[in-house]
């Protein structure tokens, strides 16, 4: 056995499955003289200066090859290629065309829920330690050759428009939460250390705010992504579509933006130089690089013709601030561009360098990684019972109980027998949403519920979610009569909601309505209806039948999705999660067309708005709904009555007497205030109780036309025992969480008279009125 002594640490595990040990190539290897002296691989210099010096070496042919997502690497100077196109929206994934694979070495990784449901936890620590044990598994599967150091994740557009395929990859329709998952995400992917940057500005995995910006129609009635123009007002641009990525770069310390498919108001996004170097470079200081969503400019060469020829297209993609290609145009044709004098070469060595800068931060070009931070992490590192617990543990924050006749949780001790009936009630894949990698294993929801009962019987209902015949009904009906107990299993997959595939309405697909109609009045009891989908359904057909005792609604709960849904419904676990979004009627969609980008109502036109911040409609849920088997009261213990608005130096008469004042002119530094909260949970058992806090700004003079109904301002998860009180701060950040955007897209404060709202519209509500007024000349912030 002495020759264990002598494998690298990431072998050892593999010792016993006789399998190949292989690692990633890189670059500097100390074992090539002749390649490992260049100033690039002098660990004392600066990145920017390695990364110049490297690209200083290149040929002009060598230089455009590096600037797609394959990238040909510089054999003569010891640079391997490398792919960059790598995904861990919620987990390793094996989309792209990365180094993502499984094998006997790695088979599986840890597969969290889709980010909607994750989201519904409205627990920010919990989205920082998802991140963290994905970079680690990501790292871990680097060490042996099975992954890169580049991960596209994670998406942070608004979910604006509920039948948007692609909103089960995103935190919501609240920016104000999207920013808050984009941080602790990106931060958990990236931070090396324990929540700490570390000094020389290294990198656990780099990661990617995406897509940027206004993107949210996939493909609906015939109008797909690539061809969309995006209008949008610059009020909608700057409260809604932006703060999520402005937050990502400026808090999070995002190491790459993706720009998207479509136009914003004419223009491609990967060729606009005001959105990409103007602002994310210039204004919010991006440390990374800017890539394109995948062959984008090549969509808007060959689909919008938006230039005159390819050479046009990537000169004008380079110019605007575009430093890598998701594809080949760039490799193609850049060559000529710059030959042609369409670029300079100069903006080409600009790109690179931001490139290379964000490999140096991974350690790319600091040769053996196995001798690097991370070099331990191998494949005993990846699905460990720590990492699994974790993606149980997301699953159940973010189931939402809809609705509780009473029904709820059941009891296995009086549940003699179960019937387990729907198209997803013995799911396996639709659980892990898109963008998944394998998973460490699956748990199936019939598969957890029948660890609490000893006789179950199944019947889907439905061949498939599209539920296109109702021969299978019959069987359902019957199991359903003859059982204790009933869990119906309803919703969506891929094959309803998708990337490239936006739904046009908001009903259950074919013959569910009526699967669930029929088992309801089938069953001697009630029927616990779970909802399996990322966007809301219209279940408004039984929201008021009494035989449904009970409605969840569990998204895409990731691998272990059936415990986490069975022992939420047997009682094991007490269901704490609010919905990130609201539950539309079906009339909604007959009103509104998903290519509408207005947030706001308005009356001319009959258009209601859009998110629980402007919609003027009815729901069947708001944002927010979230119900628990206990009974919780908030008390405010202390808050402030006024909040004293500190202007700049130089801005002390211009906007002393106007209602809505700029943020430019604020000194927003610290300003901030504090809603202390007593929460108290008057039931027996304990659980989570998620505190809400909104702002809702004066009914009436505002100053602004268009500002919200209300918007959420801070959130806080608490864990109360059965009977007992806890004490907890929400921070309320004023330029932030108080601030309206102008028709010019201008963030103002508003002076007058505020409230803050404790509390979702599902639950008693406290409300304390704030009064912001305007500090005396040199005066300092205040709370009154």
């Amino acid at each position: 056995m002495k020759i264990v002594k002598f494998l690298p640490p990431v072998c050892l595990s593999l010792l016993l499955m006789i399998t190949p040990c292989t690692s990633q190539p890189f670059a500097c290897d100390k074992n090539e003289p002749k390649t490992s002296q260049f100033p690039f691989c002098n660990i004392y210099l600066s990145y920017e200066e390695r990364a110049k010096d490297l690209v200083s070496r290149l040929t002009l042919k060598e230089k455009v090859q590096q600037l797609v997502d394959n990238s040909m690497g510089i054999a003569r100077l010891g640079v391997p290629p490398y792919k960059w196109w790598n995904e861990a929206l919620h987990g390793v994934s094996s989309v792209g065309r990365g180094s993502v694979r499984f094998n006997a070495t790695v088979p599986g990784a840890t597969s969290f829920p889709a980010v909607i449901l994750s989201a519904a936890s409205f627990n920010a620590s919990l989205w920082f330690k998802m991140g963290k044990v994905v970079s680690t598994e990501a790292r871990a599967m680097y060490n042996v050759g099975l992954a890169g150091l580049t991960y596209w994740s994670p998406n942070v557009n608004v979910f604006r428009d509920p039948r948007w395929g692609r909103g089960q990859e995103t935190p919501g329709e609240d920016p104000s939460v999207v920013s808050e998952y984009a941080v602790n995400y990106v931060r958990g992917l990236q931070e090396v250390g324990d929540g700490e940057n570390s000094t020389n500005n290294r990198l656990k995995v780099s990661s990617c705010c995406k897509h940027y910006t206004a993107y949210d129609v996939d493909n609906w009635k015939g109008i797909d992504r690539f061809h969309f123009d995006a209008k949008v007002t610059k009020q909608d641009l700057e409260d809604t579509y932006q703060p999520p990525f402005k937050s990502c770069v400026e808090e999070g310390h995002v190491s790459s933006v993706m720009c998207s498919y479509n136009r914003v108001n004419g223009i491609p996004t990967c060729a606009d130089p005001d959105l990409l170097k103007g602002v994310v470079r210039d204004q919010w200081g991006l440390d990374g690089y800017i890539v394109s969503d995948c062959d984008s400019i090549e969509v808007y060469y060959n689909s919008i013709k938006y230039t005159a020829t390819p050479e046009d297209a990537v000169a004008l993609a380079l110019k605007a601030g575009l430093n890598l290609n998701c594809g080949d145009y760039l490799g193609k044709y850049t060559e000529t561009a710059v030959n042609l004098s369409k670029v300079e070469e100069s903006v080409v060595d600009q790109a690179l360098i931001y490139n290379y800068i964000v490999l140096m931060r991974l350690g790319f070009f600091d040769g053996d990684p196995k001798l690097q931070p991370f070099g331990n992490l191998g494949p005993s590192d990846v699905c460990t019972n720590d990492h699994q617990s974790l993606a149980l543990d997301a699953a159940k924050q973010g189931i939402v109980l809809l609705k509780n006749n009473g029904a709820l949780p059941l009891s296995s001790n009086s549940t003699a027998s179960l019937a387990v009936i729907g198209p997803n009630a013995n799911g396996t894949k639709v659980m892990i949403s898109n963008y998944a990698g394998t998973p460490c294993g699956y748990t199936s929801p019939l598969q957890g519920l029948q660890k609490y009962v000893s006789s179950v019987t199944y019947e889907p209902g439905c061949r498939n979610v599209k539920c296109s015949d109702e021969t299978l009904i019959k069987a359902a009906t019957k199991a359903a009569a003859a059982a204790d107990a009933v869990v119906v299993v309803v919703g969506l997959d891929q094959s309803i909601e998708a990337e490239a595939l936006d739904r046009e309405n908001l009903t259950l697909p074919g013959y569910q309505e009526k699967l669930v109609m029929k088992v309801a009045n089938a069953t001697k009891r009630s029927v616990i209806l779970v909802v399996m989908s990322a966007g809301p359904i219209d279940v408004s057909f039984i929201k008021n039948n009494t035989k449904i005792g009970g409605i969840l609604w569990v998204g895409y709960p990731g691998q272990a999705g059936g415990d986490a849904i069975a022992q939420v419904i047997f009682g094991d676990y007490n269901p704490a999660g609010r919905s990130p979004f609201t539950w539309y009627l079906q009339e909604y969609v007959d009103q509104v067309p998903m290519t509408d980008m207005r947030m706001r109502a308005n009356t001319t036109d009959n258009f209601p708005g859009r998110t629980y911040r402007f919609y003027s409609g009815k729901s069947l849920y708001q944002f927010g709904h979230g119900l628990s088997y206990s009974s919780f009261s908030k008390f405010i213990i202390s808050a402030p009555t006024a909040v004293l608005i500190p202007l700049r130096p130089y801005n002390i008469f211009p906007s002393r007497n106007a209602q809505a004042i700029d943020i430019s002119t604020v000194k927003c530094e610290n300003l901030h205030i504090d809603v202390v909260i007593r929460v108290w949970n008057s039931g027996r058992t304990g659980g989570s109780h998620v505190v809400l806090v909104f702002w809702k700004p004066p009914s009436s003079g505002v100053g602004v036309i268009g500002a919200p109904n209300m918007q959420l301002a801070g959130f806080e998860k608490v864990e109360v025992k059965g009977g007992k009180t806890q004490i907890v701060n929400v921070r309320v950040d004023v330029c932030k969480g108080l601030s309206v955007v102008d028709s010019d897209g201008r963030k103002k404060l508003v002076v007058g008279q505020h409230t803050l709202i404790v509390g979702s519209a599902s639950e008693c509500q406290v409300r304390h009125p704030l009064s912001l007024m305007l500090a005396e000349n040199g005066s300092q912030s205040g709370r009154l």
